[in-house]
């Protein structure tokens, strides 16, 4: 139950190609190993996908599955995330004409899909439908152990949620691989783990096993890498996340990459939340992950800046600012590539 390079997936993503609903989808079309065929949405059907997403590949946009069936997915996969995770049911038709179609299903919403009585019936011996968000079998509690590894433990922090956590942990490794280096990403989120990363969805896993659940991959992985890449999840400044703290515990990270969203000043979706400046966060998680000797006291070593909504101009100035601010190494990876932020990893 899982995708491979020969995969050719259809990708819904109704609503989703010009909004964070569709955070997923749009991660899968720029790092998918596996090729997307068509992309899903009724409000784009037709247009340029480099023309809205920025993302320049020729996949085409089409209206329906129903059109998209005519570029032979052999799976369909779930791009995007309504509020409340529940999909509409005219959406939902559509992955039940899917599975009626011979196509298997990745599906990474919190809503289990697996034994639904309207696809399940319909699954024939080659099918499968893999719900992403479960919890793995054989958790334990955190011990602290990975302290121990001999690798370095990058782990990628945030000032909110979606702000391109995982895109800086994929272009840091990718920038390791083209080194010739063992490098090892651990997918904590459904779309990192969609694309095929080892890990575990961090949210469907109960708290008290959280940190458990990372450092079991820590364990698994460490010894036989030089360097383990840890997708962030969340914020320590974010009142509805209860990701960061066990990330922290569980990687006992050696190093800390700091994601930013260029001008952000509040929380986005609690504005009497207000971000701290950039040198007094860096301090919380410095402080926080030594927190009086329990941790591995990592410290932030980059500041990847998310400057997308800016102009080459305006991301420029950004940069430099934010270096200024900090007094640390700072670029989009968007714009520039990865290699000035992993240079300090480097070294």
């Amino acid at each position: 139950m899982h995708l491979t390079p020969d995969s050719r997936i259809a990708l819904l993503m109704h609503e989703g190609t010009q909004s964070t609903m569709g955070k997923t989808g749009l991660s899968m079309l720029r790092f998918s190993q596996s090729p997307i065929v068509a992309v899903i949405d009724y409000r784009a059907a037709g247009r340029s996908l480099v023309g809205l997403t920025g993302i320049d590949k020729p996949i085409p946009i089409v209206e329906s599955l129903t059109e998209a069936l005519t570029f032979t997915p052999d799976v369909l996969a779930i791009g995007i995330a309504p509020s409340g995770g529940k999909l509409p049911e005219a959406w939902f038709q559509e992955i039940e004409q899917a599975v009626k179609a011979g196509l298997s299903i990745v599906n990474g919403l919190h809503t289990p899909m697996a034994e639904h009585p309207a696809l399940q019936p319909w699954l024939r011996p080659y099918q499968w439908i893999w719900d992403v968000r479960r919890e793995p079998e054989g958790l334990t509690v955190g011990s602290g152990q990975a302290s121990q590894l001999a690798c370095k433990r990058i782990l990628t922090v945030g000032t909110d949620m979606s702000v391109g956590k995982m895109s800086a942990t994929l272009s840091l490794h990718h920038a390791c691989l083209q080194r010739g280096l063992r490098s090892k990403v651990i997918a904590t989120g459904q779309t990192n783990l969609m694309l095929g990363d080892d890990g575990v969805p961090l949210d469907a896993i109960r708290v008290d096993y959280a940190s458990g659940a990372i450092e079991q991959q820590l364990m698994r992985h460490g010894p036989h890498h030089d360097f383990i890449f840890v997708e962030g999840q969340g914020s320590l400044l974010n009142p509805a996340s209860t990701a960061t703290l066990p990330l922290l515990r569980g990687t006992q990270p050696t190093h800390l990459v700091l994601v930013h969203r260029a001008g952000q000043r509040h929380i986005q979706n609690f504005p009497r939340v207000k971000i701290p400046d950039l040198p007094s966060v860096v301090a919380l998680y410095e402080q926080v992950t030594a927190a009086a000797g329990a941790f591995y006291p990592a410290r932030v070593v980059a500041i990847a800046l998310n400057t997308g909504h800016l102009s080459a101009s305006e991301a420029e100035a950004a940069v430099q600012e934010t270096e200024a601010q900090t007094k640390l190494p700072c670029a989009d990876i968007f714009r520039t590539g990865a290699e000035k932020l992993l240079a300090p990893i480097l070294a």
